[in-house]
């Protein structure tokens, strides 16, 4: 039982001495960034395991500005209320105009049912979230992408490594995204990915990420997108740990699910979802109403355990959106003020999962 903080989620690290070992050899070719190859192997090594072409990028937020600059996008785009703010952040940055469909009321993701009627003559393309890792409604969405000539981006950041009927979700869509962030299953300390198998666009995106230019070249607009040889090394020490990590997640996860199934808590379960390899990148649970919420993290703060309220708010409540881009989106605003997400890492000992489902219980009868 641990006797310091504990936060919602705990970067896993490889070991200094394996980190070091491949420092040295970063530090032997004077080579950092730019396509150096640590970054190249750890391509190469991810695209084999997803099924999908991936390019390494800084970040998850720059893998979806990519994603956009290479399909052109215009207009209007139909997104989710229910993500990390990243994902209205960089429509509004690139300018684009969101237009907010809520979420299906079982695993939280784009409600395919809701899309087509908020299509309008400037949309250019569908933006959803495989929320907590749990996949869209994908054939629906394809379907109607492809009926209507919309681009069908997947913010994946959540999904690494997640397969439904033994394919990878990541081969979806025109483009999916990863984020490497420190708090994610796999991790690069920060850094992202953009993943497609369509040569042509796998090109211009490359271009994007690399100011546009090849040596004298200059062909395009483009940004500093890359990622350097010291985030891919952390990248590759950790890949091999995965499973193992995933067992520990899975464990901690079931004890949770155990533990809690007498309360009035709404817990996904990756059971329930036919066909699917989960990654249990996380452990939302649901409260009946924004106070049993309140309470229950109160309560889990005087003992220094730091769940969090993921997502909050719902995107289309957003302070600094305008009147034009605001829609009621009931769904994702309810999951929104009632959601906690509680701590998961490979070494939460089960003995604090204990003590927090004992600080809920508590915390659940003072409702």
């Amino acid at each position: 039982m641990s006797n310091t903080p504990i936060q919602v989620t705990k970067t896993y690290l490889p070991t200094l001495e394996d980190y070091t070992t491949l420092l040295e050899r970063v530090w032997d070719r004077h080579w950092v960034t730019n396509g150096g190859p640590l970054v190249l192997e750890l391509e190469a090594t991810l695209s084999k395991r997803l099924d999908v072409s991936l390019q390494l990028v800084s970040n998850g937020t720059v893998a979806l500005q990519l994603a956009i600059h290479a399909l052109e996008l215009s207009g209007s785009v139909i997104t989710t209320p229910f993500s990390y703010v990243a994902t209205t952040n960089v429509l509004l940055w690139e300018n684009l105009h969101p237009v907010f469909v809520d979420v299906e009321p079982n695993w939280y993701t784009l409600d395919p049912d809701l899309v087509e009627a908020a299509i309008t003559p400037d949309t250019s393309a569908i933006l959803a979230t495989h929320v907590y890792g749990y996949p869209c409604k994908h054939a629906q969405l394809e379907a109607i992408a492809r009926r209507h000539g919309l681009a069908l981006i997947y913010d994946a950041a959540h999904a690494f490594d997640v397969r439904l009927d033994g394919q990878s979700v990541l081969q979806w869509g025109d483009v999916s995204t990863l984020s490497f962030h420190a708090t994610k299953v796999f991790h690069t300390i920060e850094g992202g990915g953009v993943l497609t198998d369509d040569p042509e666009l796998l090109e211009r995106l490359d271009l994007l990420r690399t100011f546009g230019h090849v040596g004298r070249d200059h062909r395009s607009l483009g940004i500093n997108g890359k990622n350097t040889e010291f985030h891919a090394a952390i990248g590759l020490l950790n890949l091999p740990r995965l499973a193992a990590n995933r067992v520990a997640r899975k464990t901690i996860s079931d004890r949770y699910r155990s533990l809690l199934s007498d309360l009035p808590l709404t817990a996904l379960d990756p059971g329930d979802y036919p066909g699917l390899e989960y990654n249990y990148a996380y452990f939302p649970v649901f409260c009946p109403d924004a106070d049993c919420r309140e309470l229950l993290i109160e309560a889990l703060n005087v003992e220094e355990i730091y769940p969090r309220r993921y997502f909050e708010p719902s995107l289309n409540e957003l302070d600094f959106l305008s009147d034009a881009q605001r829609a009621s989106c009931p769904v994702s605003e309810h999951a929104s003020r009632t959601v906690v997400c509680l701590p998961l890492y490979p070494d939460l000992a089960l003995d604090d999962v204990d003590r927090i489902c004992a600080i809920i219980h508590q915390s659940m009868v003072a409702v």
